[in-house]
C-alpha cells in the first residue's frame, strides 16, 4: 500500500455526484483516493486520482482500511440506487445494507486510525423526513425536522445512526441530506428528457407532490465547502431555495425543451415499473435548505428554469 498524508479518501466516485465530486477535487490538485468496485474502469471514468482501491459496501477488512489513516478526509457517497429497478424483499434489503453496513464499516476504520481525518462527510437524503403526497401536506421541513417513518426514512435514519459513531473518534462529522440532483447524467431529469422530446412527456405521479431539488454544481459546491468550512457540521438539507410542486416541474422541462407537458405518467404505471417503490416515486418532500441559508451559502442555479436550460443546454 502506498504511505500517503494529506488525501481525500471518497467512495461512491463513479456515481452522478461522485464522479463529478472526484473530477473537481482533482482539478484543484488534491491528492484524491477512490475506493471502488473495480479500480480497472473507475480509473477510466475518473482518471487522475492519486490511487484506485477494491472496496464494497460488504468488506469490513482489507488493504482500503489503511487508506483512512492519515486521511485529511473521508466523504462517503456509496449506496445502491432505491429507484433503478423493480422493488422487491431482496432489493430492499440490498439497498438497505449497502448504506448502513458500509457507513459501518467506515467508521470502524476511523475509530482504528492512529491518524484520524479531520472530518467524515457521509451521504444521506431528504428521505429521511418521510414521503408526502402532496406540497400542502406538511410545512417546510428544516433540518431539526423529525424523522419520518416509511421505509425509505428508516433506511436515512439507521444510516445517520452509524455515522453518528464518528463523533466519537472526535472527528467533525456532516450528514449530507440530499434532494433530487438534477443532472443530465442520471436520476429523474435524465429519464423525464426523453418522453418529452418525443412529445409525450409529462409529470409523474397527481403531479401535486413536491420536488426539492438542487442542480448537481450546486450540489457538489456544498459538499466541498462542507470540507473545507469547519463550521459546517451535523445534518445539512441540500435542496434548492425553491422547490415546486410536481406539475410545476413538468412544466418548466416543457418550456425550456420546447415541448408539450400534456401527457403525465399514471401513479400505477410507476407501479408496474418499480413495484413498492412506485409509492416513493410519485411522493415528495418540501424541504428548506436552512442551513446552507444561514451560512450563508450562494446558489448558483437557485431558480429551477435557470438550472434546466443549463443542464439541457450543456447537454446538447
Amino acid at each position: 500500500m502506498k504511505q500517503m498524508r494529506g488525501h481525500i479518501l471518497v467512495t461512491g466516485a463513479t456515481g452522478v455526484i461522485g464522479a463529478v465530486l472526484a473530477s473537481r477535487l482533482i482539478d484543484r490538485g488534491e491528492k484524491v483516493v477512490l475506493l471502488v468496485r473495480s479500480p480497472e474502469s473507475a480509473s477510466l471514468k475518473v482518471p487522475g486520482a492519486a490511487d484506485y482501491v477494491k472496496w464494497d459496501s460488504g468488506m469490513e477488512g482489507g488493504e482500503w482500511r489503511g487508506f483512512v489513516n492519515g486521511a485529511k478526509a473521508v466523504i462517503h457517497l456509496a449506496g445502491k440506487p432505491l429507484l433503478e429497478s423493480r422493488w422487491n424483499e431482496a432489493h430492499k434489503a440490498e439497498c438497505y445494507d449497502s448504506r448502513i453496513l458500509g457507513t459501518r464499516h467506515i467508521v470502524s476504520a476511523i475509530a482504528g486510525a492512529s491518524e484520524k481525518p479531520e472530518v467524515f462527510i457521509s451521504s444521506s437524503a431528504i428521505g429521511y423526513y418521510g414521503s408526502f403526497s402532496c406540497c400542502s401536506d406538511t410545512s417546510e421541513l428544516t433540518e431539526s425536522g423529525k424523522e419520518g417513518s416509511d421505509f425509505l426514512a428508516k433506511i436515512c435514519f439507521d444510516w445517520e445512526k452509524e455515522a453518528l459513531a464518528a463523533e466519537s473518534s472526535g472527528v467533525r462529522l456532516v450528514l449530507l441530506r440530499t434532494g433530487i440532483v438534477l443532472s443530465t447524467r442520471g436520476g429523474m431529469l435524465q429519464k423525464m428528457i426523453t418522453p418529452f422530446r418525443c412529445f409525450v412527456g409529462g409529470p409523474i405521479g397527481s403531479g401535486s407532490q413536491c420536488i426539492s431539488w438542487i442542480h448537481v454544481d450546486d450540489e457538489i459546491a456544498c459538499i466541498i465547502e462542507a470540507l473545507d468550512n469547519p463550521a459546517y457540521r451535523g445534518p445539512i438539507n441540500l435542496v434548492s431555495p425553491q422547490p415546486v410542486s410536481m406539475n410545476e416541474f413538468a412544466r418548466v422541462l416543457g418550456e425550456v425543451l420546447d415541448r408539450p407537458s400534456l401527457l403525465p405518467v399514471p401513479k400505477f404505471a410507476v407501479q408496474l415499473l418499480l413495484g413498492e417503490g412506485g409509492e416513493y416515486a410519485v411522493k415528495g418532500q418540501r424541504v428548506r435548505p436552512a442551513f446552507l441559508q444561514q451560512q450563508g451559502f450562494t446558489f448558483r442555479y437557485p431558480k429551477l428554469s435557470e438550472a434546466l436550460a443549463e443542464l439541457i443546454a450543456e447537454s446538447k
